[in-house]
């Protein structure tokens, strides 16, 4: 198919709600015919380590009752050692570096010849984007093959979190390269902490198949989806610190994360580029100047 009509079909034809809605049910089904045999064949379709996980038996129903608890299984804590020190920063998922680098004037870079608005990201907000203006972004890919749990990438305190509703395209390399402000358009769930070095944002990216974004302080977030953005503040009662390396959410199936941190905050690892493998817990880039 030539990619200008597969652009087309992803983007205009591909009923992108529907089959989501569709996949979100039956990965949630707790009865489901020959739930054992679909399992084990996307465990050899996506390469998907079976040994790390804490309870690697997927067809214990005590355990993994569906087949999404299944596919955001826990793994044994020495699966995912997190990088040590206050001044390093760890990788929120496991995934493929998407990009990595500098927010410039207000525009984060998405492939060759794309860039995506940081407002537009944030659900429109001059506030939160002034905050990261000039600032620091790291985008990752998870894979269907890859651990679904999203981590924190450095310890901090909960502010917001803001649900913005939009399309769910699929986030594949070749959708990535060639559909302009993919990430802004997306559906999306940001979740904004203050830190020792500043305010971070994590930005969990709805894609199609990708049938809820949950965060471990709110559940599931999405479905259902809205219409219009809606946010939460956390504060008082509510407010909530989670340290490096926690659990803060997680996807489905695979996904985007999006980091972000202020000017001068962070300095990214100078061996990390574009199309880079990583693990959750893995060290990306150091404290900078705050």
């Amino acid at each position: 198919m030539p990619n200008r009509l597969k652009l087309f079909f992803h983007q205009h034809i591909v009923p992108h709600r529907l089959l989501s809605w569709i996949t979100h049910l039956l990965m949630h089904a707790k009865r489901f015919p020959f739930r054992d045999s679909l399992v084990s064949f996307m465990i050899r379709r996506h390469s998907v380590n079976v040994e790390e996980a804490l309870y690697p038996d997927y067809t214990d129903r005590n355990i993994h009752p569906t087949i999404n608890s299944f596919f955001v299984r826990a793994l044994k804590p020495e699966a995912r050692p997190i990088v040590a020190g206050d001044d390093k920063l760890c990788s929120p998922a496991d995934g493929t570096v998407s990009q990595i680098g500098v927010i410039n004037d207000g525009k984060i870079f998405q492939a060759k010849g794309h860039s995506f608005s940081l407002l537009e990201l944030l659900g429109g907000s001059a506030e939160h984007a002034q905050a990261f203006s000039n600032g620091h972004f790291a985008t990752i890919y998870l894979s269907p093959s890859d651990y679904h749990r999203v981590h924190m990438p450095y310890a901090g305190t909960l502010q917001q979190m803001i649900h913005i509703p939009g399309k769910l395209l699929s986030v594949a390399p070749f959708l990535i390269d060639n559909v302009p402000d993919l990430f802004a358009r997306n559906e999306r769930v940001v979740s904004l902490f203050e830190t020792s070095i500043g305010p971070m944002a994590v930005v969990l990216v709805g894609a199609i198949n990708v049938g809820s974004i949950e965060t471990v302080w709110a559940g599931e977030v999405t479905p259902p989806s809205r219409t219009d953005v809606s946010s939460k503040t956390y504060t008082g009662t509510d407010a909530l610190t989670l340290q490096k390396g926690d659990e803060m959410g997680r996807f489905n199936m695979g996904s985007t994360v999006i980091i972000l941190f202020a000017q001068d905050a962070v300095l990214w690892s100078k061996t990390l580029t574009a199309d880079d493998k990583i693990k959750m817990g893995a060290e990306i880039g150091t404290v900078g100047q705050a």
